[in-house]
């Protein structure tokens, strides 16, 4: 094995398999799954995008999970060290470390406007916990939420939290400082206990209000629309549009997997753990739409509502329905834990950076990097009001007319993470010695050879066309 954890000590790593998993799933899960796969599935006309969808996740994503994932077991330190170390190990160049500084990166930019994102949440989650309480008060806790507003009252709250650059940037505020208390506490005390205590009530959550939507809802138009493909629909630019949701959905190409699988001891099975991740990351997707769309269908709402579907059109939809006042509260809570959860993760990857290439002390190496993004952040709720008419890429069609958090999302998102997915499958399918491989992922045989294929052929092939597309969409006739 080559190297031992830097920045932690040794002993500072996950105390179980399982502990790793809930650890990488609560990574993995997040807005993508809850807000984005809803809101793509939606635009682009449901059963076709997600059949290949899945297939995208398990052909491309399973196979970048589990090489992300050797490289942190085998690195034992941060992203840009764990690289480096296989590289040497593998007589390759250690340059190859720089897709490693590339995912930190883009982990760092994400973490700015995903802390913004996030944000909304707690602000609509505070507004309908104020609802419950309104509820409970006036003797009527099953009512639906926000009695007596109308349709236009309730979907303009949008609008004026956008207006107000203080309570975007209280909100903004409270969560990254959340996101900052929890990995300040180190992988023990703080990564693992989060996901140890809100990835089961996240599943609650998410189990729970889709029962619910099963029985007041339209749960045969949902599953019927999720899952019957018009193949028509299935459009080159709904293709670009699956993968790149694989891709994100998985959180690859912010070297988040590598991090902390740089965390885990000896024993853990890599290929049996990444498929864990895989399916239930790609089965939470799934039941958020089988969570959303029967309450769409059940009131009317357009599926192609696109992302005012969660803040504008499903506040709407549980003010007519049994307990909505509950549910609502419930549903924004749901998010706000998935929120958390991938926010520590993409905060970790450059503390890990930090404390591994830098020397510093995890405390340290966690408030200038949250507190950088924070900074980014500041700008880019700014976009939203004071800053409307900034454009920061403007001379770059692609963004010519995006704001600030737009901007910085597309780059992140079309650029980056593309990128770093393409390096990690060229340097894992071609240059990663394999007997490295094997002694740390437990791969043989016919299993080792189908992952290798996947990711030295396909995987290239595939994420290049997610890079060329993202950035030349006239391609796809966009």
């Amino acid at each position: 094995m080559v190297g031992v954890a830097a920045g932690d000590s040794p002993k500072d790593g996950w105390s179980s398999r399982s502990a790793f998993i809930l650890a990488a799933i609560g990574a993995a899960v997040g807005l993508g799954n809850i807000w984005r796969f809803p809101t793509l599935a939606g635009e682009s006309g449901g059963g076709a995008f997600v059949i290949f969808y899945i297939a995208c996740v398990f052909l491309l994503g399973l196979p970048l999970v589990l090489s992300e994932i050797f490289i942190g077991r085998a690195g034992q330190t941060d992203a840009v060290g764990s690289i480096r170390k296989v590289a040497e190990a593998s007589n390759a160049s250690p340059t190859w470390s720089v897709f490693g500084s590339v995912g930190a990166i883009a982990a760092f930019l994400i973490l700015s406007f995903y802390s913004v994102v996030a944000g909304w949440v707690l602000y609509y989650a505070g507004v309908m916990g104020m609802d419950l309480i309104d509820a409970i008060l006036s003797g009527d806790p099953f009512r639906g939420a926000l009695a007596g507003e109308s349709q236009e009252a309730i979907q303009g709250r949008m609008g004026d939290l956008f207006a107000n650059p203080w309570l975007l940037l209280a909100m903004h505020f409270a969560f990254m400082g959340a996101t900052l208390y929890i990995v300040a506490h180190g992988v023990g005390g703080g990564l693992e206990k989060a996901a140890t205590w809100l990835m089961p009530a996240f599943f609650v959550l998410l189990v729970g209000i889709t029962i619910y939507g099963a029985f007041v809802g339209n749960m045969g138009e949902a599953f019927a629309f999720l899952f019957t493909p018009d193949w028509s629909k299935l459009t080159p630019a709904v293709m670009n549009s699956a993968l790149g949701q694989a891709l994100f959905s998985l959180s690859l190409g912010v070297a988040g997997l590598i991090t902390y699988g740089s965390y885990i001891r000896e024993g853990s099975k890599l290929g049996s753990t990444s498929a864990a991740i895989a399916v239930a990351d790609t089965s939470v997707a799934l039941i958020a739409g089988l969570m959303i769309f029967p309450i769409v269908f059940a009131v009317g709402l357009d599926p192609a509502a696109g992302p005012t579907l969660v803040f504008q059109s499903l506040p709407f939809a549980f003010q007519s329905m049994p307990a909505g006042a509950l549910i609502g509260f419930l549903f924004f809570l749901l998010i706000l834990v998935a929120a958390i959860t991938s926010s520590i993760s993409l905060l970790e990857v450059p503390t890990a950076y930090g404390i591994g290439e830098r020397g510093w002390g995890r405390r340290k190496s966690a408030l200038i990097f949250g507190g950088g993004a924070f900074l980014i952040g500041i700008a880019c709720l700014l976009g939203y009001n004071v800053w409307s008419d900034v454009r920061i890429l403007g001379f770059w069609p692609l963004f010519a007319e995006t704001d600030i958090l737009d901007t910085v999302d597309g780059f992140t998102g079309k650029v980056m993470l593309p990128l770093v997915a393409l390096l990690t499958s060229i340097f894992i399918g071609w240059k990663a010695d394999r007997r490295l491989v094997e002694e740390t992922t437990g791969l043989a045989g016919p299993m080792l050879g189908l992952w290798r294929f996947l990711i030295a052929w396909v995987c290239p092939i595939a994420v290049t066309i997610i890079l060329v597309t993202g950035l030349f969409p006239s391609i796809l006739g966009g």
